[in-house]
């Protein structure tokens, strides 16, 4: 896996075994559908690899927060963050990410984009939803990207939450949310 624009396009993204990585054409309409990302703080939840925040970084972002809960892939974000050399740009929480919400949440961090693409057939989607929805840590300004399973019917709303856009890419939906529409 490759990041695919940006100052650091083309360099090679480490991906433990066994995860499902974001397909890179899914990564590059999020990148499409937000915009420019210079200097904005972003979450990554379900971080996997970490390729989604790394591609923000490479694209201007100001910093990420990787969440993910796996050993191994905490170890390869690590390995890429120091590969890269962005350990000054970044966090990485080695916790479950929907206890990690909640963590933010007490610790009143705020972030302008939030990308989460959690496991497929396990529910996780919507309960990472709920619980976005109830713990703000989102800017007024500040959308969410969440990647989901084609067959996980996301809500239009949830809590201070409204969906303004959905994009299908084979098994794979990409649903957009933000505060108060």
């Amino acid at each position: 896996m490759r990041i695919i624009s940006g100052q650091y396009k083309s360099r090679i993204i480490q991906v433990p075994a066994g995860i499902r990585p974001t397909e890179d054409r899914v990564k590059k309409a999020f990148f499409d559908i937000m915009g420019d990302v210079s200097g904005l703080a972003c979450l990554e939840l379900f971080a996997g690899s970490g390729s989604v925040g790394l591609e923000a970084l490479s694209l201007g972002a100001g910093s990420v927060v990787f969440v993910e809960i796996s050993r191994a892939c905490v170890k390869s974000i690590q390995d890429n963050i120091r590969a890269f050399g962005l350990e000054d740009r970044v966090m990485v929480i080695a916790k479950d990410s929907l206890e990690a919400i909640k963590q933010l949440y007490a610790s009143k961090k705020k972030f302008d984009l939030i990308y989460l693409d959690p496991p497929y057939y396990k529910g996780i989607s919507e309960k990472a939803l709920q619980i976005l929805g109830d713990c703000d840590i989102l800017m007024p300004s500040g959308y969410i990207g969440m990647q989901h399973f084609k067959k996980d019917l996301m809500p239009e709303k949830q809590g201070d939450l409204s969906r303004f856009r959905q994009s299908k890419y084979g098994d794979s939906v990409l649903s957009f949310y933000k505060k108060g529409i």
